[in-house]
């Protein structure tokens, strides 16, 4: 298992089942839209997705907030052009990398349990993330599954 999440050759030779490739497609699909959402209407993002109440804040503030938004959908801009470059030529990093999103989303999720956003309402982006983060584990999973077809390179 270990040789699939952290292999000898990153080469284009996927070696997981096939399923996973296309959970890691929609998990790159999600993360764009949501990090191109962030940097290009972060106001509506925050307000409406993740409930964060920035009509309450000061204009400095909220400012702020948004900047911090932008800052973090480029972050998650550049993971998504990681995951597109492993998809078109290094596939036998994508158990890695989906190792790395999932490590990622619950740093983040324990940050906010550290240090939480006051939130209003019941916000959609709760379950949209519990989502993603339920793709990234199957997706795991699956891309370390071994498939007789595709040998391990020595």
């Amino acid at each position: 298992m270990l040789d699939r999440i952290f292999p000898r050759v990153i080469d284009n030779a996927y070696r997981g089942h096939a399923l996973a490739l296309w959970m890691f497609m929609l998990i790159l699909l999600f993360k764009t839209a949501i990090a191109l959402g962030t940097i290009f209407k972060g106001r509506e993002a925050a307000q409406s997705a993740d409930g964060i109440p920035l009509d309450t804040y000061g204009p400095d503030g909220a400012q702020t907030v948004l900047a911090l938004f932008a800052i973090w959908g480029l972050s998650q801009l550049v993971f998504s052009g990681i995951g597109i470059t492993a998809l078109i030529r290094y596939r036998s990093m994508i158990p890695l990398l989906f190792l790395f999103f999932l490590i990622e989303h619950l740093a983040r999720r324990l940050m906010f349990l550290v240090k939480p956003i006051v939130r209003t309402g019941s916000p959609p982006g709760l379950w949209i993330n519990l989502g993603i983060l339920a793709l990234m584990i199957a997706g795991l999973v699956l891309s370390v599954r071994s498939r007789g077809d595709v040998p391990l390179p020595r």
